[in-house]
């Protein structure tokens, strides 16, 4: 059976474990990208979410990991806020696609 795992800071990860995701606080980047290389390799994961403000700085690492059918890596904000990593990761998806930003025009 595939799992969920979720990678962030502490507040942020603290109310995925109450609906059964798998979570991995953690302090910095570094911490991060060695938790998600074990996630990757040695886990039965589908889908990773990392926090935005670990992901700015690991985007080298998830981009290593894109050939792989699973596990989905996908940022999502922290308790922050969004720092819009993962609407511009969807808006290059859409870019690549239809060959056109369809979703946001000029801005």
């Amino acid at each position: 059976m595939y799992r969920i795992g979720v990678i962030g800071d502490r507040d942020s990860v603290v109310g995925f474990k109450a609906v059964g995701l798998d979570t991995y606080p953690c302090m910095n980047s570094d911490e991060a990208k060695k938790i998600l290389h074990e996630l990757v390799t040695e886990e039965n994961f589908a889908i990773i979410y990392i926090t935005e403000g670990l992901c700015k700085d690991m985007i080298e690492e998830i981009d290593s990991y894109k050939s792989l059918i699973t596990p989905a890596i996908i940022p999502i904000p922290g308790v922050d806020g969004s720092l819009g990593i993962g609407i511009a990761g969807v808006k290059k998806n859409v870019e690549k696609a239809v060959g056109a930003d369809i979703l946001f025009g000029d801005k």
